[in-house]
């Protein structure tokens, strides 16, 4: 439950809190497993247990969806077998070599009759709604998967006015002052990695791990390259990486935070699951503010 790697998305328009109106909405868009000719199957699942039967788990101030992704696993290796005879049995038959498109054309056909018998591969991610800041935060760092949540939740929601929550150039110019220890958001300190790229066509990298960021061997690639994704972290709090397509990643829990509910134990599963939930949903939403704040502030400052 506890997220690694986050999409945030500032909404123009609140969202619906009532449960029972989102309950309906959600479920209607349940997930299904693959037909026997389908390759991908999406839907929303249940987002705190699969023994807790809700689609839609109220927050706080919001509340918690997941949504499962279920897809045939056909390794290339096991198609190119099975196709490499057909090619050439057709080929023979025709009395030439197969052109591109016939080639695709027989492969198409035999993954449809490959589909009904390969694996089936799952996964399960989850997002949740805070209402108080009108964001929405999608526990992956992939672009590609956290629009495919959106476009279902669109789906399901009947619209969905959500946009990146920071402004890339502004972020930029604000991961070259924090390689430099300027303006870092309230409660952070520079943490230990940094990757930096020059914006050339040869777009030379550089990737320092465990290192200090001070350092003149660090600092001096800020002369002829950006930073493309930096290190922050708070003292007994959360430690994360903020990359420069505004998404969050390689995001760890300080031990003493993670611990503030060993007491309540595993007893009572929803309560301790909801504890935890509340735990990390304030802990990443005040790191989030922390960010979004100190780059507002330096941009209405100038």
């Amino acid at each position: 439950m506890w997220f690694k790697n986050i999409r945030v998305y500032k909404l123009s328009a609140p969202l619906s809190t009532d449960p029972q109106q989102l309950e309906a909405a959600l479920a209607e868009f349940k997930f299904a497993p693959c037909t026997g000719q389908e390759a991908v199957r999406t839907g929303f699942s249940f987002p705190l247990h699969q023994s807790i039967k809700q689609y839609c788990h109220p927050m706080a101030q919001g509340w918690l969806f997941a949504v499962k992704r279920q897809e045939k696993v056909l390794p290339a290796a096991v198609i190119n077998e099975e196709l490499q005879p057909k090619i050439d049995a057709m080929a023979a038959e025709q009395g030439r070599p197969l052109s591109r498109k016939e080639k695709q054309s027989l492969k198409e056909e035999l993954i449809q009759t490959l589909l009904p018998r390969a694996f089936s591969r799952s996964t399960l991610t989850h997002g949740y709604y805070d209402a108080e800041h009108n964001w929405l935060v999608i526990n992956t760092g992939g672009a590609g998967k956290a629009e495919d949540i959106l476009a279902l939740l669109r789906k399901a929601l009947g619209s969905l006015p959500a946009l990146p929550w920071l402004d890339n150039h502004k972020l930029n110019s604000h991961l070259q002052l924090w390689l430099q220890n300027q303006a870092l958001p309230e409660s952070f300190v520079l943490g230990n990695d940094a990757e930096l790229k020059a914006p050339d066509e040869e777009g030379a990298k550089v990737k320092f791990t465990n290192h200090l960021l001070s350092a003149d061997e660090v600092q001096s690639h800020l002369q002829d390259k950006l930073v493309t994704k930096i290190g922050l972290q708070q003292a007994e709090g959360i430690s994360l990486h903020v990359s420069d397509d505004s998404s969050i990643k390689g995001i760890k829990y300080h031990e003493l935070l993670t611990g503030q509910n060993e007491e309540l134990g595993w007893e009572d599963l929803s309560l301790r699951l909801d504890a935890d939930l509340l735990l990390m949903s304030n802990s990443l939403n005040r790191a989030l503010l922390a960010i979004a704040n100190q780059i507002q502030q330096a941009s209405d400052e100038r």
